[in-house]
């Protein structure tokens, strides 16, 4: 039985319009969405704010039962699902199985928070019970962007569900079925009560919408620094928290011991995989200058055999790039590192959407591609002569979210990592990994820092309330 019926899947009462699916590959329109305006915010959130005390008041092996169900249909869908990810987003098969596993993965880890303790006792210097609780925010705003559409939704939604939260959800408009309604089929399927998960795809104005309205006590963006900077602003002046996973321009670090045919075959996932567009993307590789010349070649060679192609009907490693304006910019960068000295050694081409992964020689200070987040699948290699030349380029620049380092001697990897101000940091691997229980964010310009998984869930999505307890009223002085 499908999930996602076009005939029944929409919103009542959206008044934004309708906008059409489009899938990148071959531009067809695959459905047509109805939009969400600002006023529509409003009456979501009221009924969102009407709705959650009934659910948070609801026992939590309950809830917990909704996230596993909800878990379990992510499985039992995967072969609809996958269709959409691949069609909608633009995203290699693998790439959608990957998304469909963690979705599941998210669900089930999001259960386990329903029946977490989550408080402690005090102690007080009067005679009293002095505890303390975690309770729910509320009505919690997630905003997700096209990328990961499915992942970067249900990392922020199943959490703050289980926590006993309703949820606004605006989807990228471009990932609105797979970022978006396949979300709310899936919870609808599971048993979650009406009125608590609300997707409303727009554009800017609805997400500002979103983060003002005084009813919504939490937001959860994921998305570019330069929109993650206005959202938390916005959401300062309204007194709420925001939690923003913002962009990247992540280092691979290639040491003087490390083997080079491993260390490529870590960048190329790493720059190349969803075609770049991914905030861990591999920005970045700086090599020894011992093995510079091999690693530009190595690396070149492989972009050059890897295919680019429609992902949904054709056995290929790149999809396209989600639309004109992303491979416009991608475009620029490239030609304009060019102009500034770098040599293109592989790619630099396109056709339609599909960008051929492209490799940067020679990268420096005044390259765009690399001193910029690209968001495409172009790979900048820069040279280094000394650990410290190392820690001081990898540190550099705006962005703090992901790190790899390739080498033989891991003691020697851990003690670089250390002095690379990053939330992520991984050795022998390269930047782009993700896993359910894992806490995840940046520092600087890519983030607020870790918010998912685990802990990070729990002081996210709730407040921590202080409770006192006297057998007999306290006597006051006055």
């Amino acid at each position: 039985m499908s999930l996602l019926d076009p005939k029944t899947w929409q919103p009542v009462g959206l008044s934004g319009g309708d906008s059409a699916v489009v899938e990148p590959a071959t531009g067809d329109t695959l459905a047509m969405v109805a939009l969400a305006s600002p006023e529509d915010v409003t009456a979501a959130s009221e009924a969102a704010r009407d709705a959650w005390k009934a659910w948070s008041d609801t026992p939590h092996h309950v809830r917990a039962g909704v996230l596993r169900r909800a878990g379990d249909l992510f499985a039992a869908h995967a072969d609809e699902l996958r269709d959409w990810l691949v069609r909608e987003s633009g995203s290699v098969p693998g790439k959608a199985d990957f998304e469909l596993h963690v979705a599941a993965q998210e669900c089930y880890e999001a259960a386990a928070l329903a029946s977490r303790p989550t408080g402690q006792v005090l102690p007080s210097e009067e005679p009293r019970l002095s505890y303390t609780r975690r309770v729910p925010a509320g009505v919690v705003g997630v905003i997700a962007p096209f990328n990961a559409p499915l992942i970067l939704s249900i990392r922020s939604v199943a959490p703050a569900l289980a926590l006993g939260n309703a949820v606004l959800l605006k989807p990228d408009p471009r990932t609105a079925v797979c970022g978006g309604l396949s979300l709310a089929a899936v919870f609808a399927e599971a048993g979650l009560p009406e009125r608590l998960l609300h997707i409303l795809p727009g554009g800017a104005e609805t997400g500002r919408a979103l983060v003002t309205d005084d009813r919504v006590r939490v937001i959860s963006f994921t998305g570019s620094t330069a929109a993650g900077r206005a959202v938390g602003e916005a959401a300062g002046r309204h007194l709420k928290r925001a939690h923003l996973e913002l962009g990247g321009n992540s280092a691979l670090v290639v040491l003087a011991d490390a083997d080079v045919e491993a260390a490529v075959a870590q960048a190329v996932w790493g720059s190349f995989f969803h075609q770049g567009q991914i905030c861990m993307t591999t920005g970045r590789h700086l090599v020894h200058a011992s093995l510079y010349e091999e690693y530009v070649e190595r690396l070149a060679a492989k972009a050059q055999s890897l295919t680019v192609g429609d992902p949904y009907r054709e056995r290929v490693q790149l999809g396209p790039v989600i639309d004109a304006g992303q491979l416009a910019k991608i475009d620029a960068l490239v030609e304009a590192s060019a102009a500034a000295g770098a040599r293109v050694a592989a790619g630099g081409t396109h056709q339609g959407l599909f960008y051929r992964p492209t490799v940067l020689a020679g990268a420096g200070d005044h390259t765009p591609a690399y001193t910029e987040e690209v968001f495409g699948p172009v790979a900048p290699v820069r040279s280094f002569a000394t650990l410290d030349e190392a820690a001081a380029l990898a540190a550099a620049g705006p962005y703090g979210l992901s790190l790899g380092i390739v080498t033989r001697d891991t003691a020697l990897g851990l003690e670089l990592a250390d002095r690379i101000p990053t939330g992520i940091a991984h050795i022998n691997d390269q930047t782009v990994n993700d896993e359910a229980v894992a806490p995840f964010g940046g520092t600087a310009a890519s983030g607020t820092g870790a918010r998912f998984g685990g802990e990070a869930n729990l002081e996210a999505f709730t407040e921590l309330r202080w409770t006192t307890v006297r057998r007999e009223p306290a006597g006051h002085p006055f």
